[in-house]
């Protein structure tokens, strides 16, 4: 399927399927995780208009599509001379398995070369099965991390690393 994969830079106009990506993503991903009121909550900080507005200030967003059909998105940002950091990597429920996520990842791990960097680090739930997936990539757990997000939610993550 990747051979069909074209991937765009997204732009503020994108917001609108940023979110829809999100909102059809969220539950089959975190469901067994998050409650429902975490999973508003989280949603509302990290993909309200407002928020996304003030991400694209620093982040850049990439697409995967299949011919106009949009399949998922990756949102990332250089953090030091050293690190990208991978932010946001979600695949619509029917794209998933299919190698779009490693083809995003591949582009990020791209940009950071790009930039001279040496790492891409992403956080990822403890009890997200998507840690298999970023271990098949090359990514490994280099710490736990405990942060809290407001409204007494805590994100309960590893921060795992692949070297570029």
């Amino acid at each position: 399927m990747q051979n069909s994969i074209n991937l765009k830079n997204a732009t503020v106009e994108d917001i609108p399927l940023i979110q829809s990506i999100a909102e059809q993503t969220w539950r089959p991903t975190y469901g067994h995780i998050l409650t429902e009121e975490q999973t508003l909550f989280m949603l509302d900080m990290m993909y309200s208009s407002e928020s996304l507005t003030r991400q694209f200030e620093t982040n850049t967003f990439i697409f995967a599509y299949e011919g106009e059909s949009p399949l998922g998105f990756a949102g990332f940002e250089p953090k030091d001379d050293e690190v990208m950091k991978l932010h946001k990597l979600y695949m619509l429920p029917a794209a998933q398995g299919k190698g779009i996520g490693k083809l995003l990842i591949q582009e990020v791990a791209k940009y950071a070369k790009q930039q001279g960097l040496k790492f891409v680090h992403l956080n990822v739930n403890r009890n997200n099965k998507a840690i298999g997936f970023y271990e098949k990539q090359g990514f490994k757990i280099i710490k736990e991390e405990d942060i809290n997000i407001g409204n007494d939610y805590w994100m309960n993550d590893y921060v795992m690393q692949l070297d570029v």
